[in-house]
């Protein structure tokens, strides 16, 4: 029975770097560290690796409520550190009396870099207060780059894990009910909407999943998926439950408020 069989076609890339990853700490026997995950990225890694006796891994973004996390897959006898991460925290200094910086536009100016999402984490937004969490290998290329956030100049400064300021983000967890997996299902369900809306801000191109834009309606949602519909915020499935007595999937979700 093969591994691919039990995830979705476009993963297969992903699938195959864990293996890789995988095989390389079990022939060597020295831990080996990954990029960025999003959450639906972690929820696949810990299938795949499970309860492994030879290969264990951890996860972590820099601090507890982290969404976005590297992993570090190690052999049984070695022991995991905060620093074995590679995180890097910076400050963003900016004009905080005439300018306001939201996610999006340090998000846009970031990728406009040219780095790859999964090269760096969470962005942490409190009040007028940034930070950037980023590989500790790309510090330095951010620091040098990243000058200007939409049209305010910055500068950013390092500073130690342990100043992290708390986000403004509020999760809270709600169990529904949804009659099928289905994107437009789950949409309607998540964001009490009438199915045709769901559908219409999918067709749209208005929902995200896992980041990216999707516009299939049929497509077919999983544990760890991260959901946003513009001007509605983000959502996640933190668990499938089962079924009910009337045969409706039970989830558990995670919503933004």
């Amino acid at each position: 029975m093969s591994i691919y069989q039990h995830f979705r076609p476009d993963e297969k890339e992903f699938i195959d770097q864990v293996l890789n990853v995988k095989n390389y700490v079990e022939s060597t026997y020295s831990p080996k560290l990954t990029d960025f995950l999003d959450p639906r990225e972690q929820r696949i890694l810990s299938l795949i690796i499970g309860d492994s006796q030879e290969v264990k891994y951890k996860l972590f973004g820099g601090y507890e409520q982290a969404e976005r996390k590297r992993a570090i897959l190690y052999p049984d006898y070695y022991e995991v550190s905060t620093e074995d991460f590679g995180l890097a925290l910076l400050d963003v200094d900016y004009p905080k009396k005439f300018v306001t910086i939201e996610h999006p536009k340090v998000l846009g100016s970031l990728m406009s870099l040219g780095l790859n999402r999964n090269k760096f984490g969470d962005i942490i937004i409190n009040k007028e207060d940034v930070q950037i969490i980023v590989e500790k290998e790309m510090e330095d290329y951010v620091r040098l780059q990243l000058d200007s956030i939409g049209k305010s100049k910055v500068n950013l400064i390092p500073t130690s894990l342990e100043n992290i300021h708390s986000t403004d983000e509020d999760w809270m967890e709600v169990t529904m009910t949804t009659s099928s997996l289905r994107l437009d299902n789950v949409i309607a369900n998540m964001y009490k909407f009438s199915r045709e809306k769901a559908k219409n801000y999918i067709i749209q191109g208005l929902v995200k999943v896992n980041f990216a834009v999707n516009e299939n309606i049929s497509f077919v949602c999983e544990e760890g998926d991260v959901f946003s519909v513009r001007g509605e915020g983000r959502s996640t499935i933190k668990s499938i439950e089962g079924k009910t007595k009337k045969d409706k999937f039970r989830i558990v979700v995670g919503k933004l408020k």
